[in-house]
């Protein structure tokens, strides 16, 4: 009894210490919900941001329950393809990423993005609470501000964001052999042609020149 009596001040001190370093990552942690067209993209983009611990690929904003990729893509959903960004805020800031997200689409279209076409490609932000909005709407007038043009990218309230399947999580940085029209190809190596090929970081090069953050010269 002695020796239990002995370890107990031990045991309630570490799970104190335990449950207070729990609460400050849980405090630090917090996300934000984008859609900027291909959401393999978008992740590929922000998974290199410092302050980003993770980025989820998934579908929000429309009236299906658990969609499928198949039922998004097709249309009739309302959802549209987005992600689930988390960050540290005392890393980067809310400003911060929103400006990045910006500056990594064409805000302009309201048809999709790039040659994605259709409502599940279109851009949008998810704001989840007042101060998510207030700082959406100012890089919003900020990047309007910027090119000159109109931006149609909408500021919509949060809804149920559902993570999509399993495959399309990093995507980008896959090595499993896929079937492409360039024949049978690694998953990285695929999805590297779809980016040039639809033409994503020459429109966002074209548009915000020295401004876009994830694009080469």
């Amino acid at each position: 009894m002695l020796r239990l009596n002995f370890w107990k001040p031990a045991i309630l001190g570490l799970s104190i210490a335990l449950g207070l370093f729990i609460q400050s990552r849980a405090a630090q942690a917090a996300e934000i919900v984008v859609a900027g067209g291909c959401f393999w993209c978008v992740e590929a983009d922000f998974e290199k941001v410092r302050g980003v611990s993770e980025v989820v690929s998934g579908y929000t904003g429309g009236s299906v329950k658990d969609p499928t990729y198949k039922q998004v893509t097709r249309g009739g959903t309302g959802h549209y393809e987005a992600v689930q960004i988390r960050y540290d805020p005392a890393q980067i800031s809310l400003a911060q990423l929103y400006t990045l997200f910006f500056r990594s689409i064409d805000p302009t279209d309201a048809g999709g993005q790039f040659c994605d076409r259709g409502d599940s490609y279109r851009t949008a932000i998810f704001v989840a609470d007042s101060a998510q909005r207030a700082a959406a709407e100012q890089a919003k007038a900020r990047a309007e501000a910027a090119l000159g043009q109109k931006i149609v990218t909408p500021i919509l309230p949060a809804a149920v964001f559902y993570m999509a399947e399993a495959y399309h999580q990093d995507y980008y940085k896959g090595t499993n052999r896929v079937v492409t029209r360039f024949g049978v190809i690694r998953q990285d190596d695929a999805y590297h042609r779809y980016r040039v090929g639809c033409g994503r970081d020459a429109r966002v090069r074209a548009l915000w020149g020295a401004d876009a953050p994830f694009v080469g010269g």
